[in-house]
């Protein structure tokens, strides 16, 4: 997703502090898979915010964020530099309420 994000934002570089919390719309993700769709590996392994392990997958990657924001009719995601980790360990330490 953050891949993904960052494409959206045309960012020169993978900046954490840029993408956490960016929102990203449907219309994003479709051009954006549209375009890696469409770009051989050495064009995505050029990109700027593309880390290596992601430049064989991206595109499928692209597309399965595509398909569930359609199925789930949203319009918008939320991109996180954070993970599930973070909230399991947020919610074992956090004071219950």
């Amino acid at each position: 997703m953050t891949t993904v994000a960052a494409m959206a934002l045309r960012l020169t570089e993978y900046d954490p502090s840029a993408l956490h919390g960016a929102v990203v719309t449907l219309a994003q993700v479709e051009q954006v898979t549209a375009e890696l769709l469409t770009m051989t590996r050495a064009e995505r392994a050029a990109l700027p915010f593309m880390h290596e392990g992601r430049v064989d997958v991206i595109g499928g990657g692209a597309m399965v964020l595509r398909a569930l924001m359609r199925a789930y009719d949203q319009h918008a995601v939320i991109a996180s530099e954070t993970d599930i980790l973070d909230g399991i360990v947020y919610r074992l330490v956090a004071p219950q309420t």
